[in-house]
Formats: structure tokens, C-alpha cells, sequence
């Protein structure tokens, strides 16, 4: 079984103080943000949900998009979450099924 890499983006609320991040365990990392488990950003500001996320091949690719969509703009990202989770809804349950 080939490694999975996911770029990422966890939210406080709708269209709210937003996180772009990377991981080989989305379970495991959207878990960590979910109960503040890892001092830092979203833990200060209770980035908590898993609004939006994206599988890549391989790491080099993961890397690639994370950088990008951390350049866009702000509307540019609540553009991407709402074309596929116009509600925002926390993702992170879907992940368990």
C-alpha cells in the first residue's frame, strides 16, 4: 500500500481565522488541531475544524500545493472550501467512517 500526503485547511468557523497545513496522517493531524494538542497557531486561535482537504502522490507534490495555496489570497482560499463544503462543515467525522 502506497503512502497517502494531503494538503489541508482547518478553520476557527465559516469563514473564519484559517490554517493551511500538510500530513501523511490527516486522522492523526486534523485530530491534533481538533483538541489542541500542538502548541501554536491554531491553538491560540482555536483553528479546530477540517474544512477542506486535497490527497497527493507523492511528498514533492503535497509540498508544492501547501506553498501555493499559502501565497493566495484570502477570498481565493474561501473560494476553494465553499466550491466543495459550501456549509463548512467539520470533515474530520467523514474520515472516520
Amino acid at each position: 500500500m502506497s503512502r497517502q500526503y494531503f494538503v489541508y485547511i482547518v478553520a476557527s468557523c465559516a469563514r473564519g481565522t484559517l490554517y493551511i497545513g500538510s500530513t501523511s496522517d490527516l486522522i492523526q493531524r486534523a485530530y491534533q488541531h481538533r483538541e489542541g494538542l500542538v502548541a501554536g497557531f491554531t491553538k491560540k486561535y482555536g483553528v479546530r475544524h477540517l474544512v477542506w482537504f486535497e490527497l497527493h502522490e507523492n511528498p514533492f507534490s503535497m509540498v508544492t500545493r501547501e506553498r501555493q495555496l499559502k501565497e493566495w489570497h484570502r477570498r481565493w482560499k474561501i473560494e476553494l472550501i465553499e466550491k466543495e463544503n459550501p456549509k463548512w462543515r467539520d470533515l474530520y467525522p467523514d474520515l472516520l467512517r
